[in-house]
């Protein structure tokens, strides 16, 4: 009886452990079972993060290819510079190897820019900054090409006292900007000189039209009080002397005027330039100055030329005129070279007081004037680019002051 108490118990108490067991297997199956989701779900959310990651960086190329930027940082306990990315223009031997040290960057800035952008880097690393602007001109890592970049940058890391460990930035190249900047600023210079010679150009022909006016009305004003048939013959010249002074700061404004509206065509014609140039210089021979001679130098005994005749003689008139105002001794001589691929040339030389180095460019522009006590509109010479421009020529001068000028203008022949 007892062996049998005994063996029962020992079942019983073999039945608990194996049960023991069982739930004990059961509960880690679930345990697994639990983990197992949380590690899935775990994953799942890595994965979307990883696609949202891939996305952004997509998206984040997509925008420096757009905008066209290059990226870097910048170590600063090292002080080297490594880009990242490069969307900008295709250009031969744009980027430095990685680790590049700053100071042998800056070696490709511009030297004029140098120094301000290489303190202005400096300064973001020691956190006297926190964001850095800067417009310069570089040169490309490999070659002598040269270009605009502006660039941006910020402190991307710092350590436990806050001083920046990393700078990040940007750049672009600007080259077009600058251009347009550039012809923007030009523009605008030219339109504040073109006001300021407008307004001289008002108080002259203000002076210049009113001083053969007074003569007029003066001189008229007396003669019915005149005796002397000789004075008032003198009067007489003086009133038409001053009357063709007014009539050609008139004709002056009006020539410029209808060629530049394109209200006066070209007129071709054959003619022979001997025949014109000699007829220029005829008229005007009573003009010149005592102890100054008016010759002529022609490269042909004649030449017979098809252009515009009025418009070539207008030119050489005021390129005489100009050379008779200032030429008090020694020549002034008219003549044109052999024509030579199609087009010639036709020149005014003189020995008078000749024009500065920085002038020679701005007296072809209109209302200039070298001497504002010298009679004139300003408008000569103006008028000479204009017409020369019209029949598609260019006009220039050789002059060094105080030796005289050469003036001469080109033209191609029909």
């Amino acid at each position: 009886m007892t062996h049998i108490l005994l063996y029962t118990a020992h079942q019983q108490t073999f039945g608990v452990i194996h049960w023991f067991f069982f739930a004990l297997v059961v509960a880690g199956l679930v345990a697994l079972i639990f983990y197992q989701r949380r590690v899935g779900r775990q994953l799942l959310s890595e994965l979307s993060q990883l696609d949202k990651l891939k996305k952004r960086n997509v998206e984040y190329e997509f925008v420096l290819k757009a905008m066209r930027l290059a990226v870097w940082h910048v170590d600063v306990q090292k002080r080297t510079v490594t880009y990242d990315n490069d969307f900008r223009e295709k250009l031969a031997g744009y980027m430095p190897p990685p680790d590049t040290p700053l100071t042998e960057l800056a070696a490709h800035w511009d030297e004029a820019d140098r120094a301000r952008v290489l303190k202005a880097y400096e300064d973001i690393c020691l956190g006297r900054i926190e964001e850095l602007h800067e417009v310069y001109k570089t040169r490309v890592w490999y070659g002598t090409q040269t270009f605009w970049t502006e660039c941006y940058a910020t402190v991307a890391e710092r350590d436990a006292e806050g001083l920046p460990l990393k700078v990040v930035g940007t750049s672009m190249r600007i080259d077009e900007r600058k251009t347009m900047e550039d012809a923007l600023v030009e523009a605008r210079n030219r339109a504040e000189e073109s006001d300021r010679l407008k307004s001289a150009f008002l108080a002259n022909m203000s002076h210049e039209i009113r001083t053969p006016l007074n003569a007029i009305v003066g001189f008229t004003s007396v003669m019915p009080d005149v005796d002397s048939e000789e004075e008032r013959q003198q009067l007489l010249d003086l009133i038409h002397e001053n009357t063709q002074k007014l009539l050609r700061i008139i004709d002056d404004v009006v020539n410029i005027s209808k060629v530049e509206a394109g209200k006066e065509e070209l007129v071709l014609t054959n003619f022979d330039l001997n025949t014109a140039l000699n007829e220029i210089a005829d008229r005007h021979r009573n003009d010149v100055q005592p102890g100054v001679e008016l010759n002529t130098a022609f490269a042909a005994s004649e030449l017979s030329i098809t252009s515009d005749r009025n418009r070539i003689c207008e030119v050489v008139k005021h390129y005489l005129l100009n050379a008779l105002k200032f030429t008090t001794a020694g020549s002034i001589t008219v003549g044109y070279d052999m024509p030579r691929g199609g087009r010639m040339r036709i020149w005014v030389r003189d020995t008078g007081k000749g024009v500065a180095v920085e002038h020679q460019q701005q007296i072809f522009e209109r209302f200039f004037k070298v001497d504002e006590f010298v009679p004139g509109a300003g408008l000569g010479l103006s008028i000479c680019q204009t017409m020369a421009h019209s029949m598609g020529g260019k006009v220039g001068v050789e002059s060094k002051l105080g030796h005289g000028s050469f003036f001469w203008f080109e033209l191609p022949l029909q």
